[in-house]
């Protein structure tokens, strides 16, 4: 109560606008949790906004400047209205800090990933000092502890839930170490507990989410919990359809964890393991402390357990000093995997990493490159969503389209499904009969069986 009364706020909307990662949507929906404590409604209309936050990415190409572009359209939007507290948030905000309320005096709030157990206090602050403020600190620990005690109220069918943050690996490429701060792992009951919240409110797909989800560790008095041991836990939780996770590291796919495939039921079929290149050398380059060999164990492995288990991943081209051979090991690797939904990008140098100082492989050449292997994963999804036409799949249904007609839902292979139907459907897993695919999406109906079964 006495947060509000010191809140010196006419209107309390906030607008938040997020980049990048599922782990900043998470953020982004923890951050509005908190802010309700001080008085804030969430709003879809920038324009009637008092509170403008920015939770921003640092991974894509030109991630700071894309920030300032935002501010910008930000002060013309608001041109001839009260300027609202302006926040960025996120790894950027993390990465620049000072720099950020140097270079614009339009922004008055700049706060990193581990320091928003402070935004109410900061928030609060500002408006009575009307000073800039800037909190970057890592207190990972903090922050989550202060989280667990407001409750998740994503009401989300498919909801995310962080249960570890930050990295050890120090790739090369990667400015996570720096934005995101050293390995944490939440304690394993705080994580069950959210959990519970988001399936009270809704949620059948909990998607677990880390830097490094794979290397969650906790250790309590009695056990240490891996992530083998959260995924069996939530199996047991009776309302809760699927169970995700991402994003993993081939160095952290062990065998606790690979075996639990075996016993699972919810645990969906599809493994996100990103593995940036095909070629020795090139991981070698990256700092990636593994190898294709130890990559195709775990690729072999898992299809031992279940021949279905699908595999999607992440690629960097044009790395510094890959060479006609590396990429046509890259190449080599997708055809023998034959990924079904993947990610891949020319490399830029990120400020700050190693990587930063090498000499950059020839632009046309990393964007031939790139065509090549993007031609080629794309048409690993066109022939994967084909197979499926004719097929009744299971599909998680959760929302109704924009058009007001139209549901939404995703298979176990998270591949989108468009199909009719009623309100009814959302939150359950429906028979969709697939009649027709391209390169992203399934389109169906529902199964004439289910209909007869229901009507």
């Amino acid at each position: 109560m006495e947060l509000k009364k010191n809140l010196n706020i006419m209107l309390k909307k906030i607008f938040i606008k997020t980049f990048g990662c599922q782990m900043n949507e998470y953020d982004s929906n923890r951050i509005f949790d908190t802010v309700k404590k001080i008085g804030f409604e969430k709003t879809d209309k920038y324009e009637d906004a008092n509170c403008y936050l920015l939770n921003t990415c640092h991974i894509r190409d030109k991630a700071k400047e894309k920030v300032y572009h935002e501010i910008g359209r930000v002060k013309k939007i608001f041109r001839e209205k009260k300027k609202p507290i302006v926040i960025v948030a996120g790894c950027v905000a993390q990465a620049e800090n000072q720099e950020m309320l140097k270079r614009e005096p339009y922004i008055d709030i700049v706060i990193g990933p581990q320091s928003y157990h402070k935004i109410n206090e900061t928030i609060l602050n500002h408006s009575k000092n009307k000073k800039k403020e800037e909190e970057t600190e890592f207190d990972t620990i903090s922050k989550f502890n202060y989280l667990s005690k407001i409750k998740n109220k994503d009401s989300k069918v498919s909801s995310f839930l962080t249960i570890q943050e930050g990295c050890d690996k120090f790739c090369h490429f990667c400015v996570v170490p720096y934005t995101r701060g050293p390995e944490y792992s939440r304690p394993f009951d705080q994580i069950i507990n959210e959990a519970k919240e988001l399936i009270q409110s809704g949620a059948k797909e909990i998607i677990l989410l880390g830097q490094n989800v794979n290397a969650y560790s906790y250790k309590d008095k009695n056990k240490k919990f891996r992530l083998s041991d959260l995924l069996l836990e939530l199996e047991s939780l009776s309302e809760l359809e699927r169970i995700r996770y991402t994003t993993s590291h081939p160095k952290d796919m062990t065998d606790d964890l690979i075996n639990v495939y075996k016993k699972s039921t919810k645990l969906m079929p599809l493994v996100h393991l990103p593995v940036q290149s095909g070629s020795n050398k090139i991981l070698k380059q990256m700092n990636r402390k593994h190898t294709i060999e130890e990559y195709l164990i775990i690729y072999e492995k898992l299809k031992k357990i279940n021949p279905n288990i699908e595999f999607s991943s992440d690629f960097i081209i044009g790395y510094p000093e890959e060479n006609n051979d590396d990429f046509k090991y890259t190449m080599k690797l997708i055809e023998k995997v034959g990924f079904i939904n993947s990610y891949s990008f020319i490399f830029s140098p990120r400020p700050g990493t190693v990587a930063a100082d090498l000499e950059l492989v020839d632009k046309k050449k990393s964007k031939e490159r790139l065509e090549i292997i993007q031609k080629k994963l794309f048409e690993n999804q066109i022939n994967k969503n084909k197979s499926l036409e004719g097929k009744t799949l299971n599909v998680l249904v959760e929302n109704k389209m924009k058009d007001g007609i139209k549901l939404f839902g995703r298979t176990e292979f998270m591949t989108s499904v468009i199909f009719d139907g009623n309100t009814d459907c959302i939150g359950k897993v429906m028979p969709i009969e697939i009649t027709n695919s391209n390169q992203n999406s399934l389109f169906g109906i529902l199964n004439e069986n289910y209909k007869k079964k229901v009507a």
